[in-house]
């Protein structure tokens, strides 16, 4: 049997998914990405092979994704982050039409096509107040486990709401919240809040359609599902391989080569990236 690989080395966290001949996931792992771009993408690539013992000679074709995809250095090709999540948003969940991939650098929201393919997309352009990385600084200035904030989030009765636009003042406004004797629990909700419009604010940009999934390492965060759920008004499709999906959606890329022998590309609305 023929397999794929996709590495999606982010930010924060890099990603391997090894797929089968069916798209069937078989091995997948996730490591911090640290300094060493290079050897988390290959430490995941080889984690995600031990899971399902398989030789590194059965897969035929590796797919590199992510901010650092060209440090994917035995990959055979790279695609872009968005394509990826489109992607594999659509094999996960078959009636997906737009994405909202949030990670700890950006925000992304993605409208695609029932194939999988981009229709449009945008990012967020204001410092990093809508991302994984503005949850990292209210964590670190309430010194709670980051894992710990979405269900502490949940117990808010009066959200604060949070005025800052900018992570780097983030930590100083929560610790004034503190400073009045605010609840942590209604600060990291307000928190999440703030998150949430800013987020729906993109995906208004390219259109809220049903279905809608939520990708990438926040989408662990059930605080930040229960608040875009609240925003939006609707239901999110998430899963335990959401946070996987860009490594899920390169190995499907590549799947696409050892079937086809067609070479990946990024495009939108038809137009190659």
């Amino acid at each position: 049997m023929a397999f794929a690989a996709g590495v999606d080395v982010g930010s924060t966290q890099t990603k391997a998914v090894i797929v089968d001949e069916a798209g069937v996931i078989v091995g997948r792992a996730l490591i911090d990405t640290g300094a060493n771009v290079i050897k988390a993408a290959e430490d995941s690539f080889l984690l995600a092979l031990n899971e399902h013992e398989i030789d590194e000679e059965e897969v035929e074709y590796v797919v590199g994704t992510g901010y650092g995809r060209y440090r994917v250095t035995f990959g055979n090709t790279q695609v872009t982050e968005i394509s990826c999540h489109g992607r594999g948003a659509v094999h996960l969940f078959p009636n997906t039409r737009t994405v909202v991939d949030m990670g700890g650098q950006d925000t992304k929201a993605i409208s695609v096509s029932a194939e999988g393919e981009i229709v449009d997309f945008c990012m967020n352009d204001k410092c990093a107040a809508g991302t994984g990385r503005f949850l990292g600084a209210a964590a670190a200035a309430l010194d709670i486990p980051i894992d710990d904030l979405g269900p502490v989030s949940l117990r808010s009765t009066k959200p604060i709401k949070i005025s800052t636009t900018c992570t780097v003042f983030a930590e100083s406004e929560v610790l004034a919240w503190i400073g009045k004797g605010k609840k942590i629990e209604d600060i990291l909700w307000g928190v999440h809040k703030s998150i949430a419009s800013r987020s729906a604010g993109l995906m208004r940009r390219v259109g809220i359609n049903d279905e809608i999934t939520f990708t990438g390492g926040v989408s662990r965060n059930l605080g930040m599902v229960r608040a875009l759920e609240e925003r939006l008004e609707k239901p999110l499709n998430i899963s335990d391989d959401c946070h996987y999906m860009g490594a899920l959606g390169a190995a499907l890329f590549a799947l696409d080569h050892v079937l086809t022998g067609r070479t990946p590309v990024s495009t939108v609305s038809g137009v190659t990236l």
